[in-house]
């Protein structure tokens, strides 16, 4: 084959590959506006609409239905496209939620004591139920899994909190500038770092490749990020946004580019750290959430594109990884049962208590717990994982998946019947 001939089959495959990208693009985003728009009228948040398509765009039913079409729009070309774009738009969100959040009221004594009870309660207590349910099971439900790998990895699964998805619906709500939401989507950010870093010490562990040393490490890396962070790189963007053009509908150019690259590469540090690439998204947002021209700036001009664009890719993109369709038996139907009322206990109920502990009365405390419990697709990122090292079995990976949509599900109505109780509208955003 020539050297002409080679470079004309690379940009027919390039071109092949760009068309099936763009077609599964317009599958997405069409689907996650339909999703979204039937979520708000049956009073769901658009976030669990946009997580029921992607699920439903997946071999769940689309490949289902319509396998040869399902395979044809999905399946015919590399998964990189999708997968590149559902990261970045994650690592997009992900700052865009920190950025809208009013951390002056961690400020106060009492509330970061809260923040500290629940972060251990959400931890400690669905750890302890998911570690009893996983170890005791598995002999039954993944034998062919180590029983003290598949019960801490279980545990490590009930432990996770979905942030994203969480932030999404808080701004949804109209409660980011609120004590409540601060607390509540603190709490989630601490819990799932701690989350993140079980995982990879159960990861570890299962694969025989754990290091104490290594840990260490990471814990210690960590430490130093966020003390570069908040030492140097916000008084670098805080100067940065003194000196530029900043109003309520537009950003200068120049300071658009600068916090776009500053988002990618803190996503690259805590990627190289060893924590997920989201949670530098996050704390850059963090940085400059008391930036109010950025915030608004920020909403107006790339905001909606985020929240259009980008999440639909996210939410399909996990959800052509999950089939439900393999629980068979009742007995199975009774575990899965089981298995969410754990993880629900152990979430909501430790949350709860926590928060009473510190001082907050039942209906906010009800609340702190009904947004602890949320875990959506971020708890099927962590499943794929425990699949992938066979630590637990195809049944408990769909219980895990039907823990996580419904966990996600029950969140928006049970909001909207306890906000109004602690002076909050109810009335979500479209």
């Amino acid at each position: 084959m020539t050297g002409a001939t080679l470079a004309q089959s690379a940009t027919h495959q390039n071109e092949a590959l760009l068309f099936l990208t763009l077609l599964q693009l317009v599958v997405i985003v069409i689907m996650g506006r339909v999703g979204g728009e039937l979520a708000t009228r049956v009073s769901q948040s658009r976030a669990v609409g946009e997580i029921v398509i992607g699920i439903l765009l997946g071999p769940s039913l689309f490949g289902l239905l319509a396998p040869d079409m399902f395979h044809y729009v999905f399946k015919s070309s590399s998964p990189q496209p999708m997968f590149i774009l559902s990261q970045i738009g994650l690592v997009l969100l992900m700052f865009q939620i920190g950025l809208e959040f009013d951390f002056s009221h961690l400020t106060a004594h009492a509330n970061r004591r809260a923040v500290l009870r629940i972060a251990a309660a959400g931890i400690v207590f669905p750890f302890g139920l998911g570690f009893a349910f996983g170890h005791y099971t598995a002999p039954l439900l993944s034998p062919q899994a180590d029983h003290l790998a598949s019960g801490l990895f279980v545990a490590t699964a009930f432990c996770i909190t979905a942030l994203p998805v969480l932030g999404r619906i808080m701004m949804e709500f109209d409660m980011t500038r609120t004590r409540l939401g601060v607390i509540g989507i603190s709490v989630a950010a601490i819990t799932d770092v701690v989350s993140w870093l079980l995982l990879a010490v159960v990861t570890a562990v299962s694969l025989s490749d754990f290091s104490l040393g290594r840990f260490a490490q990471t814990l210690g890396l960590l430490a130093l990020y966020i003390a570069v962070c908040w030492l140097v790189i916000r008084p670098a963007l805080h100067r940065a946004v003194k000196h530029s053009v900043v109003t309520e509908h537009r950003f200068s150019d120049n300071l658009l580019g600068l916090l776009i690259a500053t988002i990618f590469l803190s996503a690259m540090a805590t990627y190289r750290i060893g924590i997920f690439a989201i949670f530098g998204g996050f704390m850059m947002g963090v940085l400059l959430h008391d930036q109010h021209e950025v915030v608004r700036a920020w909403r107006k001009k790339a905001g909606e594109f985020v929240s259009v664009f980008f999440l639909p890719i996210f939410f399909t993109y996990t959800g052509l990884r999950t089939d439900i369709g393999a629980l068979d038996r009742w007995e199975l139907w009774g575990w899965c049962a089981l298995l969410i009322a754990l993880a629900t206990i152990g979430k909501l109920g430790g949350c709860y208590l926590a928060a009473r502990w510190s001082g907050m009365n039942h209906q906010e405390s009800k609340i702190i717990g009904i947004m602890m419990n949320t875990r959506a697709l971020m708890e099927l990122i962590i499943i794929n994982v425990g699949f992938d090292i066979g630590v637990i079995s195809q049944n408990v990976f769909t219980m895990l998946v039907l823990m996580a949509i419904f966990s996600t599900v029950i969140t928006a109505p049970a909001l909207r019947r306890w906000l109004p109780g602690v002076g909050v509208s109810v009335k979500m955003h479209r």
